[in-house]
């Protein structure tokens, strides 16, 4: 059960306690293999008969694809950026997040509000600015922070697809090549990073390791946490014969009204009925009544032939 809390003002509107599902975050730099933590996370986490549902930064509908755009031509302000990065977020909170936690889903973040101030802090942003524009924000369950020193990162990133205009820091340390740039920005973004860690009580993961390594860190610590959510017992048996688990169901509450619904339909289409016995009752006097308006109609006949 998450406990709804807050950082700041909140979502207007927004008036439950506690939601069902569960809200886990891995936060990190580039470089830290958050993406492949995810993948294998899910792959588990569904294995044990949980419902997942994932989502990341500038993925929501409502800008997501705006704000890509608009980085590809390297032009966004500081003030800019940021509010593309919440009315993205607010989005997925209204949308995803919430919706899922509602429904029971353990959601799987690949970064938060977390890299957007770390990244903005090393820009220079009011950090009290900051805090206030994203204070709508829903306080996770828990925020895995996976921390690799730029020994490692810089190979990784190199391998993986080079180095990124932005994760470089270009936009403000122009004059240097990417890889100068790379080391110099990963270099305050890190101390960022280890500033708010406490602040937001990340449970740091040694990101040096293996894949394998880091997954079986993750792996029992997300275990820890959901040791009071079961998943739903059906779905446990369901695995355990070897099925494919079934699509979760509707929440109790949409189920009932559709319910309810559905028997106020019925009881419309019932016209009422009167009891068997009674109209068995009507059945056995329709002949008897036949017979009495017979004679009735004969009586006046006879009276007539004797008068003749």
């Amino acid at each position: 059960m998450t406990e709804v809390r807050f950082y700041g003002h909140g979502l207007p509107g927004f008036k439950k306690k506690r939601l069902p599902g569960r809200l886990i975050v891995l936060e990190g730099t580039d470089g830290v293999g958050r993406s492949t933590q995810i993948a294998l996370l899910r792959e588990w986490l569904e294995s044990q008969g949980y419902a997942v549902a994932v989502t990341g930064l500038k993925r929501g509908q409502l800008a997501g694809k705006g704000a890509k755009t608009a980085m590809q031509g390297h032009t966004l302000g500081d003030i800019t950026m940021n509010l593309f990065y919440a009315t993205d977020f607010t989005d997925r909170l209204e949308r995803e997040i919430i919706p899922a936690l509602r429904a029971g889903f353990i959601v799987l973040t690949d970064r938060y509000i977390y890299s957007i101030i770390a990244r903005a802090q090393v820009r220079g942003v009011d950090p009290s600015w900051l805090r206030n524009v994203f204070g709508f924000a829903l306080a996770p369950d828990a925020v895995f922070y996976l921390q690799a020193d730029l020994a490692h990162l810089a190979p990784r990133v190199l391998n993986a697809r080079g180095f990124d205009y932005w994760e470089s820091g270009m936009d403000i340390l122009t004059g240097r090549d990417y890889y100068d740039s790379f080391i110099e920005y990963q270099t305050g973004l890190l101390a960022q990073f280890d500033a708010i860690a406490n602040e937001f009580d990340f449970v740091r993961i040694d990101a040096n390791r293996t894949i394998h390594e880091v997954f079986q860190s993750l792996r029992a610590e997300i275990g820890e946490l959901l040791k009071s959510m079961k998943p739903p017992k059906e779905l446990r048996k369901e695995i355990e014969a070897g099925k494919k688990p079934k699509e979760p169901k509707e929440p109790e509450e949409k189920a009932e009204k559709k319910a309810e619904k559905k028997e106020e339909e019925e009881e419309k289409k019932k016209k009422p009925k009167e009891p068997k016995e009674k109209e068995a009752r009507k059945e056995e006097g329709k002949p008897k009544e036949k017979e009495e308006k017979k004679k009735a109609e004969e009586k006046p006949k006879e009276k007539e032939e004797k008068g003749k």
